[in-house]
């Protein structure tokens, strides 16, 4: 079960994986289209042409199926650092909800993805309590008990004689590139697992920044892909070797793309020029021959500066949808319904679908393990 889907980047890492989910819940009506369109939305949730998906109006306990695996994308914005920095306090804040799904449906797991900026000092309280809360689901809060009289519930109790946690819960703060997507993007992942079965281990990285900075200096790069080595200035103390891949850069994710459209009337899978690229101080493009900065939702910074490339020709313009769909490792056959702004919020929301089933292998092999 996959709530808070999308445009499907978690579902599709999850497919990839070998736990593809059977149910999904989206709210937004254009990511709802992409995940239909694109066949990923397999059955509609219960009563969904009553709340459209709203996971607050869901009754879960009339849901009396097995669930080995509950999946969720919460929502970024209350904790992200470009938000209001509401956290808790902002009415977009959905881990209630999430916390309420694994109260009722006890999945043999929960696997939560979210912003680094749930880390900060100011968030991080509520982060634990949210670590603590899938730790002891069972342990609800009291009618209008607010959040920080119950975490003190919730640690006084896992401070008692014979305390046994129902969930072995861990997380990480994980690099998206360490794992092959081409860019740089840093999320925290969340893992919890039923008592019976053993604790989540996160997966070794597959690439790494020091194999693209080796690979780049020697010169090997440069000459596997016919381009003129750059002259640099003095000489740079090379990284010890390593049996990890070079971090992808944008110039080989974008490899085989054809020339965008010149409008969007005439595109073709969100490809077509977008014009109009500035550049704003820390909002400059990206390097080519590097992984791209963080693909945004297109509600951050300042107008004009995000989800921008600098070409070949030193020139700075915007990507199209479909390069930052591949940027977040979505594949070329999958085509996203709504406005470009609407869709540029589907694409930078998502989580990177290889990035999902890197996480997600170790947590399949752990879930066989215990269904023998």
């Amino acid at each position: 079960m996959n709530l808070f889907a999308g445009a499907g980047g978690l579902a599709l890492g999850l497919r990839r994986a070998g736990l593809g989910p059977t149910l999904l819940f989206e709210n937004d009506i254009n990511a709802w289209k992409t995940l239909n369109d694109n066949r990923i939305a397999r059955e509609d949730p219960p009563g969904w042409i009553r709340h459209k998906g709203d996971v607050q109006l869901v009754r879960w306990q009339e849901i009396k199926s097995r669930v080995r695996l509950l999946a969720a994308g919460v929502p970024c914005q209350p904790f992200s650092l470009a938000g209001k920095h509401l956290a808790d306090r902002d009415g977009r804040n959905l881990f209630p909800e999430l916390l309420r799904a694994v109260r009722y449906l006890r999945p043999k797991a929960v696997l939560v993805e979210n912003v680094q900026g749930f880390l900060r000092d100011g968030f991080k309280p509520y982060f634990e309590y949210i670590l603590r809360r899938l730790e002891i689901p069972s342990m609800k809060a009291r009618n209008d008990e607010l959040w920080k009289s119950h975490d003190r519930r919730l640690r006084h109790h896992q401070c008692s004689a014979g305390y046994q946690p129902e969930y072995n819960v861990v997380w990480r703060l994980l690099e998206a590139a360490d794992y092959g997507v081409p860019q740089n993007r840093r999320r925290i992942f969340i893992v919890a697992t039923h008592s019976d079965l053993p604790v989540y281990r996160f997966p070794d990285p597959t690439h790494s920044r020091d194999a693209l900075v080796r690979s780049q200096s020697c010169g090997e790069y440069w000459a596997e892909r016919n381009l003129p080595r750059p002259r640099r200035n003095g000489t740079r103390e090379l990284p010890e070797a390593n049996d990890l891949k070079p971090w992808v850069s944008v110039r080989d994710a974008l490899a085989g793309l054809p020339e965008p459209a010149r409008t969007e009337e005439d595109a073709e899978k969100n490809h077509w020029r977008i014009t109009g690229a500035r550049a704003y101080h820390g909002h400059d493009g990206s390097n080519l021959d590097w992984p791209s900065k963080t693909i945004k939702a297109g509600v951050h910074g300042v107008a004009g500066g995000e989800n921008t490339v600098i070409n070949q020709r030193g020139k700075l313009r915007y990507y199209t949808l479909r390069e930052m769909a591949r940027l977040q490792t979505f594949p070329d056959g999958h085509v996203f319904s709504g406005a470009r702004s609407q869709v540029t919020r589907q694409i930078g929301n998502a989580i990177p679908a290889r990035l999902a089933a890197a996480v997600a292998r170790p947590l399949r092999r752990l879930l066989a393990s215990g269904d023998r």
